[in-house]
């Protein structure tokens, strides 16, 4: 299975992101409670904020936000930026 990427114009960590790339590994476990379009709407409550690092490797800084809610419904997104880019990455996404 592919990465997905999705163009979307948004401010995260005070960085300009242009493009989401998806990692389908969601699709093995949570595949009936979640698709790209959610995750997308999950990824634009990111935008305009600032999170701290919950781990970083190299040149990636990875996060988990939790207890976002999009309609109804709380989902947790674990997610990466990389050093020197314009993308979030999307490792995992799914319903709480």
């Amino acid at each position: 299975m592919d990465r997905r990427e999705y163009k979307v114009s948004l401010i995260i960590n005070a960085v300009k992101v242009t493009k989401v790339i998806i990692d389908p590994h969601y699709e093995e476990k949570h595949a009936e409670s979640i698709n790209d379009e959610i995750i997308l709407e999950l990824v634009k409550t990111l935008d305009g904020k600032y999170f701290e690092p919950d781990d970083v490797k190299g040149h990636y800084a990875y996060f988990v936000t939790d207890q976002i809610e999009y309609r109804q419904k709380n989902y947790r997104l674990i997610w990466l930026l990389e050093e020197n880019e314009i993308y979030i990455g999307v490792i995992n996404a799914y319903r709480r």
